[in-house]
């Protein structure tokens, strides 16, 4: 059983069409996504396209709340490129899509082929705004996880890959496939890699496996889509792929 982990697409179609490619050469036999699809960047209605055609689990992450509670993204950021930019795509968006986005999930759980159990959110299992990081205290993991345990728990939300024991669970986030980042942001501006990011999870008769993969992306490729729309990020987006 081979399961593939997307997270944080954040609207860039080129790095989903280049995991897909890698995915679809590798073999698994289930997509999962694990949020924040189409804010940020210049493809949205692409990246939900593409999305929609896998008919995979998905999961809701905070970028996909704040399509459908307009009022939300002010509660997390105020500064003016983040709100312009989710509402620049929200305004994107037809009710199709955003009830395609209305349908996903907070939290998703599936058996491992005899392995475990594997519990799937977006942040943590109870919030898909908070850090769960590879530094964070074990005490602090204990309260985000709020009492749940799974054999492996992915979330993303980071945009930073992560594989991490915690008492027994692996903890896992796949990173991200549209804006990986360099380090840990905490509210300053990120260092966006060109590359696109995913993991896969392998479990056989009580055997586990993670993998963190990265897919090479070309800089050109990705500053000729990022600078093809007008949209509130581009600036930004173009310095980070100079």
């Amino acid at each position: 059983m081979r399961i593939a982990l997307i997270s944080d697409l954040h609207g860039s179609e080129l790095a989903l069409n280049a995991v897909l490619a890698d995915i679809a050469r590798t073999g698994v036999d289930q997509i999962i996504c694990l949020g924040d699809v189409a804010t940020m960047g210049p493809r949205p209605r692409e990246v939900l396209e593409r999305l929609a055609e896998l008919r995979c689990i998905c999961i809701l992450g905070n970028h996909d709340e704040f399509m459908l509670d307009e009022r939300l993204i002010r509660s997390y950021s105020e500064l003016p490129i983040i709100v312009e930019a989710v509402d620049w795509c929200r305004a994107q968006l037809s009710r199709a899509e955003l009830d395609f986005i209305a349908s996903f999930s907070r939290r998703f759980e599936l058996e491992l082929d005899g392995s475990g159990r594997l519990l799937l959110f977006h942040g943590t299992p109870h919030s898909n705004m908070t850090d769960l990081l590879a530094t964070t205290p074990p005490e602090l993991v204990d309260e985000m996880l709020g009492g749940r345990r799974a054999t492996i728990m992915a979330g993303g939300h980071t945009h930073l890959q992560m594989l991490r024991q915690h008492r027994g669970t692996l903890l896992v986030n796949p990173g991200s496939v549209g804006l990986p980042f360099k380090e840990y942001a905490s509210g300053k501006a990120p260092i966006v890699l060109p590359h696109a990011e995913y993991a896969v999870i392998e479990a056989m008769a009580g055997d586990l496996a993670v993998s963190l993969r990265r897919v090479a992306l070309d800089k050109a490729e990705l500053r000729e889509a990022t600078s093809a729309v007008a949209h509130p990020m581009r600036a930004w987006m173009m310095q980070m792929y100079a």
